[in-house]
C-alpha cells in the first residue's frame, strides 16, 4: 500500500487571532486525552506514512514529549529516505529548550506564523508576539538544529502598506529560512475582524493589495525563493511535501477534530467537537465527495506555477490557454499552462476559463 500523508489538528490556542476561522479553543486541559484520542486513531487507519503536518490551532502548545507520542505512533514508510515531519510554531511558544525538544522528538521541518515584522499589524491582527520574538524563534531553531524553517506572513493585513511589508520581507530574507508563505488576508464570516468596521478600514485596497503581491514575488523570487505555489515560495530542494500532496490530489489521512482525509478515493471530515473526538473509539468520517477526478485535479494543478497543468491530462485547456497566454495571466512550456504572478491575482477566473 502507498504511504500518505499524515495531518494533526490540534484545537488548542492561547487566543484566537481577529482574522482565523479555523477550529481551536482556548480549553487545552483536554491535552493528554486528546492526544490519546489521535494515537488511537493513527493506528486504526492503518497506513503507513512519508509525511506528518501539525497544524492547528497551535501545535506548539503541545508539551514536545505529547508530539514524539504522536509521531512514534505514526508508522513512518521504510520506502520514503526521510520523512518530512512538519509543525506549525507560534514564536510567543517557542524557546531554544522547547525547540531541542522538538527536533528531539523526531520534527524536521518549523514553521513560524510570523504574519509581520511591524509590531503595530501584529497587533491589528492579534498575534501575541511581537518582531523581536518572532527574529529570535527563527534563530533559536537554527541553533536548535532546524535546517528546514518557513514563516508565514500575511498581506494586505489592517495598516499595512507597500512599505512595511517591504520591511518585512527584508527583515525575513535576514533569516535562516528555507520556506515562505504569503497569504492574502481573507475576512472570513463569524471572525471578529468582520465585525471590527474600524479596522477594516484600514485594510488597503485591491490595487494596492495587488502590487504588495507582485512585490512579494518579485523580492522573494529576486533572493532565490522560487514561487512554486501561488502563496508559497522555497529554497531549491525545501518545498513543503506535505502540502504537495494536496495539490498534486495525493492521499492524506486526518487526525484531530475537523480534520479532513483523502482516502481511497473519497474525502470526509472529522466533526470539530473535541470532547466527542475524545470520548469515541474512532473519530467520526462525514463523507464529502468523491475525489481525484479529472476537474478537481486540474483545479488543484493551476494553483502549483511551477509544474502547473499539462495538456495532456486536460486537452481543452490548450485552446483555452491561448487568449490568456497574450494578456499575460499564464505561460505555456513543455506542453503545460501554468499561471504567472499576475495570473495568481485572478486564479479562481482564469482556473475556470481553463477548465470550463
Amino acid at each position: 500500500m502507498q504511504p500518505v500523508g499524515l495531518y494533526i489538528h490540534v484545537p488548542f490556542c492561547k487566543r484566537k487571532c481577529a482574522y482565523c476561522d479555523f477550529f481551536s479553543s482556548a480549553d487545552s486541559s483536554a491535552a493528554d486525552d486528546y492526544v490519546r484520542a489521535v494515537i488511537r486513531n493513527i493506528r486504526a487507519a492503518g497506513r503507513k506514512y512519508d509525511t506528518v503536518y501539525f497544524g492547528g490551532g497551535t501545535p506548539s502548545l503541545l508539551e514536545a514529549r505529547q508530539i514524539a507520542d504522536i509521531v512514534s505512533a505514526a508508522e513512518i514508510s521504510a520506502d520514503s529516505v526521510s520523512a518530512e515531519i512538519s509543525m506549525e510554531c507560534n514564536p510567543d511558544s517557542a524557546d531554544f529548550g522547547y525547540l531541542c525538544d522538538l527536533r528531539s522528538a523526531g520534527v524536521n521541518r518549523i514553521s513560524f506564523g510570523i504574519q509581520s515584522f511591524d509590531n503595530g499589524e501584529l497587533a491589528a491582527l492579534g498575534r501575541l508576539h511581537d518582531a523581536d520574538k518572532a527574529a529570535e524563534a527563527i534563530r533559536a531553531a537554527e541553533k536548535a538544529g532546524f535546517e528546514n524553517i518557513s514563516a508565514d506572513i500575511m498581506l494586505a493585513t489592517p495598516m499595512q502598506t507597500a512599505d512595511s511589508l517591504s520591511r518585512t520581507l527584508d527583515m525575513l530574507l535576514k533569516l535562516p529560512l528555507t520556506h515562505i508563505s504569503a497569504y492574502l488576508l481573507k475576512v472570513e464570516n463569524g471572525t471578529p475582524l468582520l465585525f471590527n468596521k474600524p479596522l477594516l478600514e484600514k485594510v488597503p485596497d485591491e490595487d494596492s493589495t495587488a502590487d504588495m503581491y507582485l512585490m512579494t514575488v518579485e523580492k522573494l523570487s529576486s533572493a532565490g525563493f522560487e514561487q512554486y505555489e501561488i502563496s508559497n515560495f522555497a529554497r531549491k530542494g525545501f518545498e513543503c511535501r506535505h502540502n504537495l500532496k494536496y495539490w498534486r490530489c495525493e492521499e492524506y489521512f486526518g487526525a484531530g477534530p475537523s480534520a479532513h482525509s483523502f482516502l481511497d478515493g473519497e474525502r470526509f471530515y472529522c466533526p470539530a467537537d473535541t470532547e466527542k473526538f475524545i470520548a469515541e473509539p474512532l473519530q467520526e468520517r462525514v463523507f464529502l465527495s468523491k475525489g481525484g477526478d479529472p476537474e478537481e485535479r486540474a483545479m488543484l494543478a493551476l494553483r502549483l506555477t511551477k509544474e502547473g497543468l499539462r495538456f495532456a491530462d486536460c486537452p481543452e485547456a490548450e485552446k483555452r490557454a491561448e487568449p490568456l497566454l497574450k494578456s499575460g495571466l499564464v505561460k505555456i512550456e513543455n506542453g503545460s499552462v501554468r499561471l504567472t504572478p499576475e495570473g495568481c491575482l485572478v486564479s479562481n477566473e482564469i482556473i475556470c476559463r481553463l477548465i470550463g
